[in-house]
């Protein structure tokens, strides 16, 4: 069917018939033969706009509207794909560009942050998840097409670029200037923190299994062997390849269901099972926890769900992203692609994760952001994207609702968090986790 795109947060048919059959009655009535009376409207209204527009209009610019248009209706995340927007697609798998480090969703004419890269210029400068755009430096980007918003915050590195941002919780939009880097797609990172192996995945690229147990490697190595624990960071993850979330899933993993795809046709329902890949436990037992929050989308909420069923690691910091779906690439010719939406994946214990996503084992807001209480009240998820596809099975509305609440357990400021030296409060309190369970908590190492 086509490469297999767990996130990232039209018809040749149509192409070929509007295109090719002559504007008469007999091509009309051949098209209503083919599709019936909604696609003769739909020849009908080209034949409007050809003949009586107030400027001559080309075949290329009316087919790609109508295409846009017929995926546009389906969901957020089918997509037609041409010139730099197909580019963009393939070097978010595979390669490296300069620009600012944005995964970024129109929205219903809008531009909205999914997240910023991690380390990325963007993210240095403050820029965050559910963040809008409303102004590249000083005119109005409202209403204007997405690769066309994309491709002005692309460019040389060391050039800057002037961002309005409206955060949800501030009164008056702001403004911020990111200098542009070349973005590294490094996708998988690793340190240790005393003998707690800390493995970030910022997305889904190519060889990342094969990545993150190199690194497992390296710090048994680095840590002689005493290393006692892992923690799996996810935040802000937007996805990518679902073969490499199922790799990495499989380092963890040694038996039993990963993730499962099911779609209209049978062609499209696969399971994904343990030990496919990487046989055995790379972690050799040791405690894992996950961490997650409401940046964490599809490939990475693939793999926080595996995991969760399958009792390997705790799911620690905040409710997921919430896209269950999985989108194949098709090729129509070498330029141009339909991003498809074909599929939704569901979790060892068949639980589908669209619209509510992975809520964790242990809540953890991430309290050392001072942004972070007023933009909990408006997350920006999955379900709040136009189109959206629903859970099958329901949702608990009030249930979801919870995190956009404080957390009586956590009352530090992050003022107070900064005085003890503490930057990252949910990294901090998943090492003090391990810690604990390892008999090595910060106080017993101070003694």
């Amino acid at each position: 069917m086509g490469r297999r795109i767990a996130g990232w947060t039209k018809a040749a048919l149509l192409v070929s018939a509007v295109a090719l059959i002559p504007a008469t009655t007999q091509g009309l009535a051949a098209v209503e033969g083919r599709a019936g009376p909604q696609f003769g409207r739909l020849f009908t209204v080209y034949q409007l706009i050809k003949a009586d527009y107030v400027e001559a209009t080309d075949d290329d610019k009316l087919i790609k509207g109508a295409i846009d248009g017929m995926l546009a209706s389906l969901d957020p995340h089918s997509d037609y794909l041409e010139g730099a927007s197909l580019q963009r697609l393939d070097t978010m798998i595979d390669g490296s560009y300069s620009g600012l480090g944005l995964s970024v969703v129109g929205d219903d004419g809008a531009v909205k942050v999914i997240s910023p890269m991690r380390g990325s210029p963007a993210e240095k400068v403050g820029v965050k998840a559910g963040d809008y755009i409303t102004h590249l430096d000083g005119k109005l980007i409202y209403g204007t097409e997405l690769d066309d918003a994309v491709a002005k915050m692309r460019g040389e590195a060391g050039t800057s670029i002037r961002l309005t941002i409206f955060r949800a919780g501030r009164e008056e939009p702001f403004d911020v200037t990111v200098t542009r880097g070349v973005i590294d797609l490094e996708p998988v990172t690793w340190k240790l923190e005393g003998t707690v192996g800390v493995i970030t995945v910022n997305e889904f690229s190519r060889d990342v299994g094969k990545d993150v147990n190199a690194g497992i490697m390296a710090m048994k190595r680095q840590s002689a062997g005493k290393l006692s624990g892992l923690v799996l960071d996810l935040r802000q993850n937007p996805g990518g390849s679902l073969d490499e979330a199922v790799a990495l899933s499989d380092l963890f993993v040694t038996q039993g269901d990963i993730v499962s795809q099911r779609g209209r046709i049978a062609s499209e329902n696969e399971y994904y099972r343990a030990e496919t890949m990487f046989p055995g436990d790379a972690a050799r037992g040791l405690p894992v926890v996950v961490l997650i929050d409401a940046g964490s989308a599809s490939a990475s909420e693939i793999v926080a769900g595996a995991l969760q069923d399958q009792h390997r690691a705790l799911i620690m910091g905040e409710r997921s992203f919430g896209k269950g779906s999985v989108q194949s690439m098709i090729r129509l010719d070498r330029m141009h692609a339909v991003k498809l939406t074909t599929a939704r994946y569901f979790t060892p214990s068949g639980r589908s994760v669209q619209e509510g996503g992975i809520e964790p084992d242990i809540r953890v807001p991430q309290i050392s952001d001072p942004d972070a209480r007023r933009r909990a009240a408006f997350a920006y998820r999955e379900s709040d994207l136009r189109g959206h596809l629903v859970n099958e099975a329901g949702l608990d509305d009030k249930k979801l609702e919870t995190d956009k609440q404080d957390d009586p357990r956590f009352k530090m400021t992050p003022e107070q968090l900064e005085a003890k030296g503490i930057k990252d409060f949910q990294l901090w309190y998943a090492l003090e986790t391990l810690r604990r369970a390892s008999g090595t908590t910060l106080a017993a190492r101070q003694k």
